[in-house]
């Protein structure tokens, strides 16, 4: 080493110490994304998404706030299941605030025994779990237009998909005790509008399912919190948000 000049020894030591500062820069910039200088945020009682994640859903504007649709972004999904607060919205007389403890499912018309149950006895019930897409029957309507859709949310984003439990119409209506003679039931929702819808007494009894569950917790207001009546394989109109009565009837 003393054979070395000592200009030369001067240099490597320079270089050594760069190098080991490069490393050392490297690891601190590596450490600065799980430690930017400062604690993280503490827990909280709810789940949030990363700031860096802007997804969100295209809102249709409307002459009055209360009706309107919202639109799953599509190109930004991952997997099948659309989170429950992407999932898409079509809204006449805007969300209403119900309590799940005051919210009866009241069942009558063409029935030996009229029922009239509360949530907790209906989550009380054997259930099922399903993951089933919705389409609202106005999606890709802009299609048609002389000016379609600047992308693929604004064109078809009114259909999502989610993981829905809940119990099965028939097991309620098998309660109920539906009379011969009847052929329709008619769903009428608990929204300030009253929207009513019809269903084939057959189809009620195949596949109807009365959801209280979306993606692993309750049903979001926005998607008819606290029961809603989903009709898999039809057209997201042929559905209650949220169902308060079921009529059985006969035309």
């Amino acid at each position: 080493m003393n054979d070395v000049p000592r200009s030369s020894r001067r240099q490597l030591l320079r270089m050594t110490a760069a190098l080991g500062g490069g490393v050392l820069a490297q690891r601190q910039r590596l450490l600065a994304w799980d430690t930017p200088g400062k604690l993280g945020a503490p827990l909280g009682p709810y789940g949030e998404r990363s700031p860096f994640e802007t997804a969100v859903r295209w809102h249709r504007d409307s002459k009055t706030p209360e009706t309107g649709s919202c639109f799953t972004p599509l190109q930004a999904s991952m997997g099948t299941i659309t989170p429950s607060s992407l999932h898409y919205e079509r809204h006449h007389a805007g969300i209403p605030t119900i309590d799940p403890s005051r919210h009866r499912l009241v069942i009558h018309g063409m029935v030996d025994r009229p029922l009239s149950l509360t949530m907790a006895e209906i989550q009380r019930l054997p259930s099922i779990t399903r993951t089933l897409v919705l389409e609202c029957g106005g999606n890709s309507a802009g299609e048609w237009a002389a000016r379609t859709g600047p992308d693929v949310q604004r064109s078809y984003g009114l259909v999502s998909c989610s993981e829905w439990t809940g119990v099965p119409l028939a097991t309620l209506l098998a309660e109920a005790g539906v009379k011969p003679g009847a052929s329709w039931v008619i769903a009428e929702g608990a929204d300030a509008c009253r929207m009513e819808r019809s269903v084939p007494l057959s189809k009620a009894l195949e596949t109807t399912l009365l959801a209280y569950g979306q993606n692993g917790e309750m049903i979001r207001p926005s998607q008819g919190y606290p029961l809603r009546l989903i009709n898999p394989g039809w057209e997201g109109n042929k559905r209650s948000v949220p169902v308060a009565t079921i009529t059985a009837a006969t035309w």
